[in-house]
């Protein structure tokens, strides 16, 4: 550290209430591909700011779609050489935007940031403002407590990382690469919280992701009047393909991370993990699993159906949306299988194109995130995962950076936790809030 004599702090002195006050700006983001729709996430680009600002972090806007705004500041560096100078600069990220919430479904106003029953409410206390207050509540309490750290560290709140990041990392990456210059390792979202297995609390830290294909399926035809015969017919042969691809049973196929996380379980349960009992270990996961089920195999899910304008007319076009995730490694199997899967006559468009990414389970920044896990809880067990979705990581890995995701939280055994990404009445324990800003303040002081 920069001073280790310097002013004692708390790291989860504000965390609570910067959650709440993140919460209650809607930056829900509609998803549209030029980044309109939604309120965007100017103004809580500028709190951010602010908050950075009031403890001397200067703080920079970035705005290249009006209303997707994202901050990028400098932090640390202190050292003036040394190991810590040695690894590079860390990037710590979070994004700013949620997925959009109807209120009519919550028990509570999803934008109020309310205190019930010891849980943060509203969108994005899981996806991930509540990673953000840490962050921020961590920064601002060790800057007052002149606790910078020696290695270089950039901070970083994005825009649009639910709509694929295209309009906030992808143009930091693109636009502003020198903002992220020097940076060789990343920490982010998705990772760090806990699941119950056989009794015992595991935490998972992300250490890859699947690849992303969102596609736009288009079947063309002859159009004609709905009484006659049609051979030809657009919405059938879309339908068809639709019909192949959600009906496929993909094979699991396990990839480094996944070996390591199942043979932790297999550990835990007496066994041996293989192929063969994969799906079996996955599902000691309890609610957890629908995340951890998708990340042993490719996985295709159509989402959106669209074709004719009137009942008795054949359309000469019908499309489909779909949802398809691939695991690192195993790209060409997937978009062979599709292809087949399509048939012919179906033709394909990318909405939103991403590489998966495996970052080696190894090394200091693992050290030092399980340090500071079994520090504040010494009966934890630690063990890398993949992700399901997607995170801003795609796009700076494109930087060279070796990535996780590490937003520890301590999660009681009886939430489903994964259950609330994007759900309704999500939502977030505050002693969790607190336990993962102690964990992210430890972790500082070894990176």
């Amino acid at each position: 550290m920069a001073d280790q004599d310097a002013t004692e702090h708390d790291p989860a002195g504000e965390v609570v209430d910067l959650c709440r006050e993140l919460i209650r700006f809607d930056t829900s983001n509609y998803g549209e591909p030029d980044g309109t729709g939604g309120p965007g996430e100017r103004k809580a680009a500028e709190h951010v700011a602010t908050l950075l600002d009031e403890v001397g972090i200067e703080a920079r806007l970035y705005e290249t779609t009006p209303g997707r705004t994202s901050v990028v500041a400098h932090w640390g560096g202190t050292g003036g050489g040394g190991a810590a100078s040695d690894r590079g600069g860390l990037l710590l990220h979070g994004h700013l935007d949620v997925v959009p919430a109807a209120a009519h479904d919550w028990q509570v106003d999803p934008f109020s940031g309310e205190v019930v029953d010891g849980y943060v409410w509203g969108r994005g206390a899981v996806d991930m403002k509540d990673f953000d207050a840490m962050l921020l509540s961590v920064v601002r309490a060790r800057q007052r407590a002149g606790r910078a750290p020696e290695r270089p560290v950039v901070l970083c709140f994005t825009a649009d990382e639910e709509a694929g990041g295209h309009h906030g990392a992808e143009q930091l990456v693109e636009q502003h690469r020198d903002e992220l210059e020097g940076c060789t390792e990343a920490v982010g979202e998705v990772g760090g919280f806990s699941t119950t297995v056989r009794g015992r609390r595991l935490y998972l830290v992300e250490a890859a992701e699947k690849g992303m294909a969102w596609m736009k399926l288009t079947a063309r035809g002859r159009a004609g009047h709905g009484s006659m015969v049609n051979t030809d017919n657009a919405v059938t042969r879309i339908a068809g393909a639709v019909a192949r691809i959600g009906a496929h049973q993909w094979p699991v196929r396990l990839t480094p991370t996944m070996e390591v996380l199942l043979a932790t379980v297999a550990d835990l349960a007496g066994t041996e993990a293989t192929p063969e009992n994969a799906e079996s270990l996955i599902e000691e996961f309890g609610g957890a699993a629908r995340m951890l089920g998708a990340v042993i195999r490719n996985t295709v899910n159509p989402t959106q159906l669209e074709a004719g304008y009137k009942v008795n007319v054949i359309p000469t076009e019908a499309t489909a949306h779909v949802d398809g995730r691939f695991l690192p490694g195993y790209e060409d199997e997937f978009f062979a299988t599709l292809r087949e899967l399509c048939g012919d006559g179906v033709e394909w468009d990318f909405m939103s194109h991403q590489q998966p990414w495996e970052t080696p389970y190894d090394g200091d920044l693992v050290g030092a995130m399980t340090r500071a896990i079994q520090a504040e809880d010494p009966e934890g067990i630690v063990a890398p995962y993949t992700m399901s979705g997607g995170t801003d990581a795609k796009h700076f890995r494109k930087l060279g950076m070796r990535s996780y995701g590490f937003a520890p939280l301590r999660l009681p055994a009886d939430l489903d936790f994964t259950a609330l990404f994007h759900g309704v009445d999500e939502r977030v324990p505050v002693d969790a809030l607190e336990f993962g800003a102690r964990v992210f303040d430890r972790f500082l002081d070894q990176v």
